[in-house]
């Protein structure tokens, strides 16, 4: 999918050269970025550097990168389009926005090239978004022939409000991006979190907020849950200790995604990482150590079919802040195992703040979803 690729130390000392390369080897090149949190000022020197060379450029902050070094918040990643695809900023998500943002998709998908299978639409969204699934939901059903989907959230691992999408002249906040990536091009997301026994309904909330599970407050009975099923005495205080741990699933026709608590209101309210709609069906998760669950095998399962006989080449790689809380230290232990047995050539990506895939599923319409929790490959 990329044709080349560079860690660019934080003072952005080899930007002119690399790009004047990449130009030059390749005329219709351009370049997607990704800037850990800790050097978003270096944004508008990446901007100037691209105008000079008439590069086009596409990007997002997030709160680390991955590398073969592990995660790393003092290199900036270029990676290099052969010929750069169509691609849409969204700055704002009201009701005009998301509509402009539909059309722009929806006029891509119309002049994409036939291919055997339908394109992938890679979307990057603020993770301040709160409505990310809804939003793909509703793309979803704009369209007058299919997508597949993939994507995460960028920005602060504080959940702080920043600016954190950018092109060659802007950089904004509470938007999207989304490009068509080359033919060919595939993605797969897993998460491997075994379930608990007992199924709950979110019986009221808005958005990503659970107000009531099974018609009590929501606390007090994930409260209750996590004792009962896990052993685990859960209180105000240490909530936020265990609670990465310890994540709701949203309950599928084929299996459940990952719904992050991430802050516990004074009237015991819960908010998620991603929508929870009332009325659906829940279990609570346990997060899997290293090596448990099948998440990893069907990562390099997917990976190795894929590449088939040809070279080894990097994948862009996204993995869960939500994931990496859990885990410690172990979870670039896990990045490693994914790049040894998988065989690509180096590791390259970002700590993403929710992870976008598609359900294909014989007998069901391949639509997209928002997961939490999960790593995402990407090429």
């Amino acid at each position: 999918m990329f044709i080349a690729q560079r860690l660019l130390s934080a003072d952005l000392s080899e930007l002119s050269t690399t790009l004047s390369d990449w130009r030059q080897r390749w005329p219709k090149a351009g370049v997607l970025a990704l800037v850990p949190e800790a050097l978003a000022a270096q944004v508008p020197a990446l901007q100037q550097g691209c105008a000079r060379v008439a590069c086009p450029l596409i990007g997002a902050i997030f709160p680390q990168l991955l590398t073969e070094q592990g995660f790393v918040d003092d290199h900036i990643a270029l990676l290099c389009f052969e010929h750069m695809p169509e691609w849409v900023l969204q700055a704002e998500l009201d009701e005009a926005g998301v509509q402009a943002w539909q059309a722009a998709v929806q006029a891509m998908q119309s002049r994409a090239a036939p291919a055997p299978k339908p394109p992938l639409l890679f979307s990057i969204f603020d993770a301040m978004v709160p409505n990310v699934g809804a939003l793909m939901d509703e793309l979803y059903a704009t369209l007058p022939s299919p997508l597949r989907y993939s994507g995460v959230n960028a920005g602060s691992e504080s959940f702080q409000p920043m600016d954190c999408l950018f092109d060659g002249q802007r950089c904004v906040r509470g938007g999207v991006m989304s490009w068509l990536a080359p033919a060919g091009v595939d993605a797969c997301t897993r998460h491997g979190y075994p379930v608990s026994r007992a199924l709950l309904t979110a019986t009221s909330g808005h958005g990503n907020r659970i107000d009531t599970i099974d018609h009590r407050p929501a606390f007090e009975v994930y409260q209750e849950l996590i004792q009962r099923e896990f052993g685990v005495v859960l209180t105000r205080e240490n909530f936020y200790d265990y609670a990465v741990h310890f994540p709701f699933g949203l309950v599928t026709v084929v299996d459940v995604l990952v719904r992050i608590p991430v802050a516990l209101n004074e009237d015991g309210s819960l908010l998620c990482v991603g929508e929870i709609p009332p009325g659906n069906l829940m279990r609570v998760l346990r997060a899997p150590h290293v090596g448990e669950g099948a998440a990893l095998p069907e990562l390099v399962e997917f990976m190795l079919v894929q590449q088939h006989a040809r070279p080894p080449e990097p994948w862009l790689t996204f993995y869960c802040a939500g994931r990496r809380m859990h885990l410690g230290e172990q979870a670039a232990q896990e990045l490693q195992a994914l790049n040894a047995l998988s065989g690509q050539g180096g590791l390259i990506g970002a700590l993403s703040l929710g992870e976008i895939d598609t359900l294909q599923s014989e007998g069901f319409p391949a639509v997209p979803r928002f997961h939490n929790a999960c790593v995402l490959v990407l090429g």
